[in-house]
């Protein structure tokens, strides 16, 4: 049998707001006067990418290999825990091939920041630009998101094979 080199992978994350600023989201400092609680600096969509590619390779989550209890991760760059499980599961022969990024946020605005965010997602899954999406809306004041009490974030990434990979060249 054969082996499918596709593999997808669903993460999600939230944070209540908290924090001190700034809020990041992407590895983007998002104007909002407020940050997001977190061991970490809190960065949910990064968080949410990284579970998303943990879930495709099978490897776990982002507490098994980022431990919160761990002070190494005591204000950690959310970007570059990315980068290195991007880099961890390439060692393993697959790589990001998409990003589908959605942020749920009552107040939070990302369109003024959306072009960045992708640019920021991109470089560090080492894909174009046009391979991913970031997305966002609000839940209508229904929920903690509603509430204007926190934020949440949902990633789907296809891994692919390192030979089939369609990212930058």
């Amino acid at each position: 049998m054969t082996a499918n080199p596709f593999r997808t992978g669903h993460g999600f994350d939230a944070h209540r707001f908290g924090g001190s600023p700034p809020l990041r989201l992407a590895g983007v400092v998002v104007d909002s006067g407020r940050g997001l609680a977190a061991t970490s600096d809190g960065d949910a969509a990064a968080h949410a990418v990284i579970d998303a590619i943990l879930g495709a390779a099978g490897k776990g989550d982002i507490g098994s290999h980022f431990p919160s209890s761990d002070p190494r991760w005591q204000d950690a760059d959310s970007m570059e825990m990315l980068r290195s499980v991007v880099w961890s599961v390439a060692s393993g022969g697959l790589v990001p091939s998409n990003l589908d990024l959605t942020i749920v946020a009552e107040t939070v605005r990302v369109s003024p920041h959306r072009e960045e965010m992708r640019d920021r997602l991109a470089a560090a899954l080492q894909l174009d630009r046009e391979r991913v999406s970031v997305k966002a809306t609000t839940t209508d004041g229904m929920g903690f998101t509603g509430r204007d009490e926190g934020v949440a974030v949902w990633a789907s990434v296809l891994l692919v094979e390192a030979a089939s990979s369609g990212g930058s060249a």
